[in-house]
């Protein structure tokens, strides 16, 4: 008998995730995001639908250039902004009003802020975003009414090797957690199929970056999200705690290129799913919203 998969990540604090979702990135898209973003944009050429209209997820976050490359590529497609946190809104609005001199205004159609069709869109881009979320099944739920029927989801984040040099140091050293815990990717891909998405494709890749320092390590860390583990540290650190991390990090995470350098593994699960149309369950009563009603309609169901 099939199990309903769980609410909510143990590991995560919810209050930390509601923080982190209010803090504005002072240094635009991080680098990480938008490769990926890049690499999942690409995958968009195995996908024979084309969208009459699309929504980026929180763009800022999840890349700005990597938003950029799915306007160009959907250049004729209405586009829409999908933030849900006020205080990243304004200065999300602002990073993606190009002046009228730049080629980025010329790429595609100017995306609105406004609330996406009664009906959905055909497509959902979200980029970097599951992982930080403390109840992922309700956001996953709330992607799917954003989508149309027959219209589909792109997202992508971080699996469970993520940072696993960085986790294996804090456990050796008696540290609490150096992160939260990240979740696999058929267990992305069964909360799909709960949330009420259709035919999800996942796949998984590694991704290995080096730094030449400790410091810069840990500063472009900084950038991509923040320890949510309940059993993380409870107070800030001292100057002592992080001259003992920076000399202890070379000794777990040393590249293979040698020269001294950090070397840190991402792993990044893609996925993306169609939302089919609505059935209607037999019983003696049945009810239907007026949306899944005309949805059903049209397809003369």
């Amino acid at each position: 008998m099939a199990t309903d998969p769980p609410q909510r990540p143990p590991t995560i604090d919810a209050a930390a995730a509601a923080r982190w979702s209010r803090l504005v990135p002072t240094g635009g898209s991080p680098w990480l995001h938008e490769e990926i973003g890049r690499r999942m944009e690409d995958r968009l050429q195995w996908i024979k639908a084309t969208p009459r209209h699309w929504a980026s997820w929180s763009p800022l976050r999840g890349g700005l250039e990597a938003h950029a490359l799915v306007a160009k590529r959907y250049r004729d497609a209405a586009a829409f902004v999908a933030e849900p946190e006020p205080a990243l809104a304004a200065v999300t609005r602002e990073a993606l009003a190009a002046p009228w001199w730049s080629a980025r205004r010329w790429q595609g159609a100017r995306p609105s802020f406004d609330a996406p069709p009664e009906d959905g869109v055909d497509l959902l881009w979200a980029n970097m975003a599951l992982h930080m979320a403390a109840d992922p099944e309700a956001l996953i739920a709330r992607w799917h009414r954003l989508v149309a029927t027959d219209g589909f989801l792109m997202f992508s984040c971080f699996g469970p090797d993520t940072v696993r040099e960085l986790r294996m140091l804090h456990e050796r050293l008696g540290w609490p957690p150096a992160s939260h815990e990240f979740t696999d990717m058929h267990d992305w891909g069964d909360m799909l199929v709960h949330a009420g998405f259709a035919e999800p494709v996942m796949d998984m890749e590694r991704i290995v970056l080096t730094w030449p320092s400790a410091e810069a390590a840990l500063a472009e860390l900084r950038t991509l999200g923040r320890n949510l583990h309940r059993a993380r540290f409870p107070a800030l650190r001292g100057r002592t705690w992080h001259r003992a991390l920076r000399r202890a990090l070379p000794e777990v995470a040393l590249s293979a290129e040698g020269a001294g350098r950090i070397a840190l593994t991402f792993e990044i699960i893609y996925g993306h799913a169609f939302k089919p149309a609505p059935r209607v369950a037999l019983a003696a009563e049945s009810a239907v919203s007026l949306r899944e009603m005309r949805s059903m309609l049209q397809r003369g169901r």
